[in-house]
């Protein structure tokens, strides 16, 4: 496999090296063009962030679209199952295999889009160019200021213990000591910051609600940095990494992940283009004509 990854002019080594180190490889066998989709799985990020360092298309559907029967789960109410592909008609072709129903919009041009766009300046400079050359071919997307989710992360925590409560009860032992230390904090958190982080999740989504009201899509940075050098570290990179994909697990809305160019050390920069939930046919709809533009303009 490695010789055919070595020898493939879609993927250079230091490429790969990054993807290894984010334990990406479906997102890398993708990019080599070993397989020609995949199915992923996101709770907060593990189908767009991989996508988005490989250069490849990837989708976080809306909330409970497509089955996650016989998935382990991470947090039951954030967790997503989706396409991963090397463009948006692959994905497109996925989720009608995947998603009961599923139906592909007509979308003629992008000129009948409303477009809203934002965080692009808390990215790296050359991805927040690549992004925001993508958004200007897109018809005239206004700049929306998105709040991030705060005050949540004990839903997550709390659901992600539980999963582990009755296994971890019994053989803590085989626990490596990063991930005991975390689940025995969430096991010991107050059932009443838990109710509060619910109470939050529900204004923070009628919040993101009201704000894209008036919008079809919005566009984001995928990922705000493009793929890390090694030994850098995961939590030296995580909160960073998620910063632009999990507020579209906490709301439950699809997600895509397209690739927009080069950025930083000439690697992959990734645009997202995001719905309103149960707006999947259009979000896609919408990405292969932006797919379609930045192919055409080069």
């Amino acid at each position: 496999m490695l010789d055919r990854i070595r020898s493939s002019p879609n993927l250079s080594m230091r490429r790969l090296r990054h993807a290894l180190y984010a334990f990406v490889f479906v997102a890398v066998a993708l990019a080599a063009r070993l397989t020609p989709l995949a199915i992923g799985s996101d709770t907060v990020s593990s189908i767009r962030v991989p996508s988005g360092f490989c250069g490849i298309v990837g989708v976080k559907p809306t909330y409970g679209l497509v089955p996650i029967d016989g998935c382990f789960p991470l947090a039951p109410s954030y967790d997503h199952v989706g396409p991963m592909t090397r463009d948006v008609d692959g994905c497109e072709r996925m989720m009608g295999a995947l998603a009961d129903g599923f139906e592909p919009a007509a979308l003629d041009s992008l000129a009948d889009l409303r477009v809203g766009i934002a965080w692009t300046a808390r990215a790296d400079p050359l991805v927040q160019r690549r992004v925001e050359a993508a958004a200007a071919l897109l018809p005239s997307p206004r700049a929306i200021d998105l709040p991030f989710p705060e005050r949540i992360y004990p839903v997550f925590a709390r659901e992600a213990a539980d999963v582990h409560r009755e296994t971890f009860a019994a053989h803590r032992d085989l626990y490596g000591e990063n991930v005991a230390h975390k689940i025995a904090w969430a096991l010991s958190m107050e059932d009443d910051k838990v109710q509060e982080a619910l109470a939050n999740r529900v204004l923070y989504r009628e919040q993101i609600a009201e704000l894209m009201d008036d919008v079809d899509v919005v566009v984001t940075p995928t990922v705000p940095i493009v793929a890390p050098p090694l030994g850098i570290g995961d939590l030296a990179l995580r909160e960073r990494m998620i910063e632009f994909t999990l507020p579209w697990n906490t709301v439950g809305a699809p997600a895509l992940a397209l690739p927009c160019g080069p950025g930083e050390a000439g690697l992959p920069a990734s645009v997202q283009l995001v719905g309103k939930p149960g707006d999947d046919a259009l979000v896609l709809a919408a990405g292969r004509l932006l797919e379609r533009a930045l192919a055409d303009a080069g």
